[in-house]
């Protein structure tokens, strides 16, 4: 698996997502009604058009959930054991159909797990932007990460 293990994982690192992703209309629609969020903001396009906005807005929840997938293949696929919580949630910016989302990811702290010597725990503070560097979200997000196996050969 591509994900990084606790070790690799050192503070002050910046990884910039080589994924990015163009958000659709069904996204947003979708999202929403997956989600039973009626918000007329984000799917009605009459009422949206009426907004200070001009037109619908991406559903924010949606637009962190793409914010953490972004960098899943460069951090924690398949290294991960569970997401912890997520805080200082902010979107400083709104994404709008057609904006194409980009990420980045900094390692903020790491550290062993007190009751799992095969665990420990990294604080992550992911940045989404959109194609003209606008930030339109951000979080720190702390997981629960498997550290590196023991390896038989490096006896």
């Amino acid at each position: 698996m591509p994900g990084l293990y606790l070790e690799e994982l050192v503070p002050g690192t910046v990884i910039k997502h080589a994924l990015t992703r163009s958000v659709t209309e069904m996204d947003n629609v979708l999202f929403s009604s997956l989600t039973f969020n009626p918000q007329p903001l984000h799917v009605d396009f009459d009422f949206a058009s009426k907004s200070e906005w001009g037109q619908p807005l991406v559903n924010s929840l949606f637009t962190l959930g793409l914010l953490i997938g972004l960098s899943v293949h460069d951090t924690t696929l398949g290294t991960l054991i569970g997401n912890l919580g997520m805080t200082d949630v902010k979107f400083p910016a709104p994404v709008f159909h057609g904006d194409t989302i980009r990420a980045e990811t900094e390692v903020i702290s790491t550290r062993s797990s007190k009751s799992r010597p095969d665990a420990g725990i990294v604080e992550f503070h992911h940045r989404a932007y959109k194609q003209d560097g606008t930030l339109v979200a951000e979080c720190r997000r702390q997981a629960f990460m498997k550290r590196r196996p023991n390896d038989p050969a490096a006896g």
